[in-house]
């Protein structure tokens, strides 16, 4: 059966940006797509003398933009098939395999903000700023939301693509918004929250919107955007997790500079003690605090077992090495 594959994959900027095109295949049910190539001298991951990179298919799905498509997420290898530089999958499946007997669970929660062909929010005047933030998170109505037909049509490719997508909200500024992926594994979560970014991209393509996922996407006194990461082992999930918790905080407070150097870009911007944030200077948790680096829900403590939530990560963080990272520095201790 004639197929469109998209392949999508990574490119070398930093942070790395989404690239695809489109090979037209003939597959029988269950036949895996194959190993395709790209010009890398073209997208920062080769010179021009010495230009071939390979597409592997790691993830595929079905692809809601296309009748008859199907998705599929890359890791980007050498002409020799050693991973790229640039391949973050690897070391993240690699972590996974290492930690699966405490089965770590991940929920990311991505914040954006749509931008308009002016590159202002979405409903913001080119003239003046809308009223200061309070009312927009979670609002209804017109003068409080915009954009929640981009968000809608995401929603819907997400799970039309078998995506597990949990949820989606309005943010604390006009134009801001967030979907939540998971509960998945290190490398699954990772997968899908490439591949729901993609869909968000090219469904903002179709109404000349673009997408920020910029730190900071409005200096002043407004929130950033975040990726917040919700992580739990077994053992936090199990009865009487809740010491397993604390004792996962403690672990990530010994890795914070690592942490915080990976953790995507904009960091200063963002995390500077104030709008929900503890700023990235300093580490510091708790119950139910949402100025702390990592914050445990008041359920969890009211519950005894469940999970915590770093809220370091930034919006455009490289999720296959925040999952790593999580995974590494609290299943090496805990």
């Amino acid at each position: 059966m004639l197929t469109k594959a998209e392949y999508i994959w990574l490119d070398g900027n930093e942070p790395p940006q989404l690239r695809s095109k489109v090979k037209i295949l003939d597959l029988v049910e269950g036949q895996k797509p194959p190993i395709w190539g790209f010009d890398g001298s073209s997208t920062l991951q080769a010179e021009g003398n010495n230009s071939d990179c390979v597409l592997f298919p790691a993830f595929v799905c079905k692809s809601p933009l296309e009748e008859s498509g199907i998705l599929v997420l890359c890791e980007v290898l050498n002409a020799d098939m050693t991973a790229h530089k640039n391949n973050t999958r690897q070391a993240c499946a690699v972590a996974s395999k290492i930690h699966e007997s405490k089965d770590c669970w991940f929920g990311m929660e991505q914040e954006y903000v749509l931008l308009g062909i002016n590159a202002r929010p979405l409903g913001w005047s080119i003239y003046d700023d809308p009223p200061p933030q309070g009312d927009y998170y979670c609002g209804n109505g017109s003068k409080l939301v915009a954009g929640r037909k981009i968000v809608n049509e995401h929603l819907d490719a997400c799970l039309a693509a078998g995506l597990q997508i949990c949820g989606t909200n309005a943010e604390v500024m006009l134009g801001q918004w967030e979907f939540q992926i998971g509960p998945l594994g290190p490398i699954e979560v990772a997968d899908q929250l490439w591949v729901a970014r993609f869909l968000l991209q090219r469904i903002a393509e179709k109404h000349s919107v673009s997408i920020s996922y910029d730190a900071k996407p409005v200096e002043g006194d407004w929130n950033g955007s975040g990726c917040h990461t919700n992580f739990s082992t077994a053992g936090m999930r199990a009865m009487g997790g809740l010491g397993i918790c604390y004792k996962a905080c403690e672990a990530l407070s010994r890795g914070t500079e690592l942490h915080m150097k990976n953790y995507g870009t904009g960091s200063e911007r963002r995390l500077t003690g104030e709008h929900e944030t503890c700023s990235y200077k300093e580490f510091r948790w708790g119950v139910s605090d949402r100025g702390a680096s990592i914050r445990i829900p008041w359920q969890v403590a009211k519950e005894k077992r469940g999970y915590i939530e770093d809220r370091r990560p930034n919006a455009d963080c490289d999720p296959y090495v925040v999952t790593k990272l999580i995974t590494e520095t609290v299943c090496s201790e805990v």
